[in-house]
């Protein structure tokens, strides 16, 4: 084992990364504050500002991805298609299986200069969580409780509010609403038996009410809709943890290009074309189980320097005076001070544990088992 593959094992190193994510995160997320001043003046130059600043803070968990565990991303799709990426407005559509598929998300986005405009739709309960639900709040992300009778309004004022973004945007939708789990899919295949449509193998049944209504508040905005259907090579399962301990991936992402004006107008033909895309995502899944690979052209974008030169400078800028303070307290030799620190450090080891819990499967909403306690 080589002395980098060794760091990356060590907590003591994922302790010192998490320290440079939060605190930079805390610095970004209070000058984000302090640009709301700009809004009433320029709105644009306000949006201008928190996407850089968002993209500091999201592209430290891309660097981790494609620097620190050097996870290689693969594109399974044609050239006309990748010669429209970060110069139109869209809509992706991405399968909820992993606990990283935001993150293959994200490293396409940034590799295509869209990484600080991406936009989701957002259960509500992530507001509020530190440092994620912060800095989406200062970038207009749509939130929802997913109850659509409450939702309707916030959702649909949200998206128009998104029609005349200045920079080129990136909607992200899982339409699934969930991450998939045996257990949901279950449920969700009953309800879809129950509805006449047809089972799905390796997907949730999409729900369609955030799909019609964004293609409807940002149509004349949208240029298209991105299918993105992900898996990983070797049949693994992979983790924000495993990215931490420096585990590469292999993540293959077939992706196909809908013009916006191909998806029907209204809100049942737009639900239909979804049900149907979820059944043609069901055969990429299965394709790619028995073959290995997506249908398309092997495309691998270059990988940018500047998230790994971002992270270096956050670490530079705030790593040098913690060493020196470290220093200083285990000087003082003050028992009270050192067991102060050690309490210290043991609180932000869980707090930094507790924000990759976020990412995890198992801990994941209850979305989608409404129907099983019905029965129950």
């Amino acid at each position: 084992m080589g002395l980098l593959a060794y760091l990356k094992t060590q907590f003591v190193v994922h302790l010192l990364i998490g320290f440079v994510f939060v605190v930079s995160g805390l610095i970004i997320n209070f000058t984000q504050l302090c640009t709301l001043a700009l809004w009433p003046i320029s709105k644009n130059l306000y949006r201008r500002i928190n996407c850089r600043l968002a993209y500091s803070l999201w592209s430290q968990l891309v660097m981790l991805l494609e620097w620190w565990s050097c996870t290689e991303c693969t594109l399974f799709t044609d050239q006309a298609t990748v010669n429209h990426f970060g110069k139109e407005h869209v809509v992706v559509i991405l399968n909820h299986n992993f606990e990283i598929d935001f993150l293959c998300g994200w490293t396409m986005c940034e590799r295509f200069g869209v990484l600080g405009s991406s936009k989701v739709l957002a259960k509500r309960e992530l507001l509020y969580v530190p440092l994620i639900g912060w800095t989406w709040y200062f970038l207009e992300i749509v939130f929802c409780k997913r109850k659509w009778e409450e939702d309707r309004d916030t959702v649909i004022e949200g998206l128009r509010r998104l029609a005349n973004y200045p920079e080129y945007m990136w909607f992200l939708l899982y339409c699934e609403g969930t991450r998939f789990t045996e257990t949901k899919h279950r449920v969700s295949m009953e309800v879809a038996a129950s509805k006449g449509l047809p089972p799905l193998k390796y997907h949730l049944l999409p729900r369609t009410k955030g799909f019609t209504t964004a293609v409807q508040c940002l149509r004349g905005t949208v240029a298209a809709i991105y299918d993105v259907t992900l898996n990983f090579r070797g049949n693994k399962n992979p983790s924000l943890l495993g990215i931490l301990y420096g585990k590469k991936y292999e993540a293959d992402m077939c992706v196909r290009r809908f013009p916006l004006e191909d998806i029907p107008a209204d809100e049942t033909g737009a639900a239909q074309w979804l049900h149907k895309l979820y059944q043609e995502k069901d055969a990429l899944q299965e394709m790619y189980k028995q073959s290995g690979v997506f249908p398309g052209e092997q495309i691998k974008p270059a990988r940018r320097p500047w998230t790994l030169l971002n992270f270096l400078c956050w670490a530079t800028f705030l790593l040098s005076p913690l060493f020196s303070f470290v220093l200083g307290v285990f000087a003082s030799g003050s028992p009270l001070l050192i067991l102060t620190f050690l309490g210290f450090v043991g609180a932000a080891s869980f707090g930094v544990r507790r924000l990759i819990g976020v990412t995890e499967i198992e801990k994941g909403s209850s979305y989608g088992n409404q129907e099983l306690k019905k029965k129950e």
